[in-house]
């Protein structure tokens, strides 16, 4: 096992050894384990020193590693032990890799480990050979296990050596290649050419500026209240009965979208000094967390997810004809034919187009999200990175940064990346024409304009969003809401 990948060798006598490798996901790696490793806030030896005292075992997806963070965050709401959850983890990556290489063949003594994840795992063995249901003796796993695959270049080098390099000479070919000019090639269109050029475009007609009003409680009011409980994020829009914005509220959940609620609840009450005059007359609910909050809370109505998200996609573009909504983990395809909804997608085993993927990067390399969209605006050549899983699109970044190119470059790089793999590897459009001349995009990730602008430049057409794109579910709830006690109350 590696950072972004893992194999299997199987070697039987007599014949040429079988080699397996993961292909387009990288859910049973390293790169699995560093993540959940983040999400603790541990380093990955202290995930291992907590992974030693669980007691119980709990199933976590290992497919997708972001995927993994829906699982391992509903674990945590429901006050599991954080060494239960590391143990789980291991146990999921071991299953992973044990299903998806070994794909029927019998692993059979002795096995041979290598690779970081175990020179510097224990435990992870253990779960290994615990999952295959072989014993210590059985298995092997050399000193310096990590240096394993360097350890057989070194060999094979020592065979086949053709001249000698002194280390001098070494450092001298690995300055040249530095100082070499930067390769233009696989570059993309600027998305911006000029901070006047982005100035236009946000002056355009295609942002729609949601209607807003004051929050009134010195008498009594009417308000409907739309609430959007994701498995990362929840969101809170209150309306008045004119449908305009009087109070909005983002919370990350923190693994708790209980708790999320029940804080923006209380900041609402402080909000207004008399609150006891803020009058729900309807409420909707939408979400990973619906079912949770409309028993605890009573809420009127629960709405399907995609249903709240074209609500409100029809305010910003009555004739829509496509909906993308993207948001940290998930993404969702709403395809419009004659006002109806004609057909759905949402992303089931990838999520490398979502906005954790630009924030995983982001962070790799030391800039907060919004910075780091910022900089892909006005970037001059932006890279081609392609259609990549989040974890290998590791080695495209370092190969385009070892070729020269600028932060810049790949931040834009990544808006057209995002886009590309939401159309091509998980909704799998054959032709961009499917979309329509009449797009309508929202989430949080469209916060970040580049990512916008990219995919006008690949439909060629304006892209309609609103000024409130990470809370267009909780608008579509609320918007739901007043409709649903109007149609009652006439």
């Amino acid at each position: 096992m590696g950072g972004e990948d893992s194999k299997m060798i199987f070697f039987e006598k007599g014949k040429v050894p079988d080699i397996r490798m993961n292909g387009s996901c990288a859910g049973g790696t390293g790169a699995f384990i560093d993540q959940t490793a983040m999400l603790f806030h541990v380093e990955t030896k202290e995930l291992n020193a907590l992974a030693a005292q669980a007691e119980n075992i709990h199933p976590i997806a290992s497919r997708c590693g972001v995927f993994s963070k829906t699982d391992i965050q509903n674990l945590m709401s429901r006050n599991i032990s954080r060494a239960d959850i590391a143990a789980s983890v291991f146990n999921a990556v071991a299953m992973q890799v044990v299903a998806s290489l070994a794909r029927g063949m019998d692993i059979t003594p002795k096995v041979f480990f290598c690779g970081g994840p175990f020179a510097f795992l224990p435990e992870l063995q253990k779960h290994f050979r615990r999952v295959l249901g072989l014993t210590e003796e059985e298995c092997m796993l050399p000193e310096n296990a990590q240096l394993i695959p360097a350890t057989g270049c070194a060999l094979l080098a020592d065979q086949q050596a053709n001249g000698i390099l002194t280390v001098e000479e070494l450092v001298n070919i690995t300055q040249t290649k530095t100082e070499m000019e930067v390769p233009l090639d696989n570059r993309l269109p600027a998305l911006f050419s000029s901070q006047e050029d982005y100035d236009l475009w946000l002056r355009s007609e295609n942002i729609y500026r949601v209607p807003r009003a004051e929050l009134l409680s010195d008498t009594p009011t009417p308000y409907f209240l739309g609430v959007d409980s994701g498995s990362t994020t929840t969101k809170l829009v209150l309306l008045d009965r004119y449908e305009r914005i009087v109070y909005t509220d983002y919370q990350r959940n923190e693994g708790d979208s209980f708790k999320a609620f029940c804080k923006m609840l209380q900041t609402l009450h402080r909000s207004t000094p008399h609150p006891e005059n803020i009058l729900i007359e309807a409420s909707a609910v939408t979400g990973y967390g619906e079912n949770l909050i409309r028993t605890a809370f009573n809420f009127d109505y629960g709405i399907v997810e995609t249903m709240a998200h074209f609500s409100a996609a029809k305010q910003v573009e009555p004739q829509v004809s496509f909906v993308l909504d993207i948001g940290g983990q998930d993404m969702k395809a709403i395809f419009v034919e004659n006002g109806s909804i004609r057909r759905m997608e949402i992303n089931e085993a990838c999520s490398s187009g979502c906005g954790s993927f630009i924030e995983t990067f982001a962070n790799m390399m030391g800039y907060p999200v919004a910075e780091f969209a910022q900089l892909s605006c006005f970037a001059p050549h932006p890279c081609d990175l392609g259609t990549r899983c989040t974890v290998f699109m590791n080695s495209k970044v370092k190969q385009a940064m070892q070729e020269g190119a600028s932060v810049d470059d790949i931040a834009a790089g990544f808006s057209y990346s995002v886009v590309k793999n939401c159309l091509f590897k998980v909704l799998k459009l054959k032709n961009i024409e499917e979309l329509g001349a009449k797009i309508v995009v929202q989430g949080g990730t469209f916060r970040n304009h580049s990512i916008v602008r990219a995919l006008e430049n690949m439909a060629h057409c304006k892209v309609a969003f609103s000024d409130i794109p990470e809370l267009m579910g909780a608008y579509g709830a609320a918007l739901y809401a007043s409709r649903m006690f109007e149609r009652s109350h006439h």
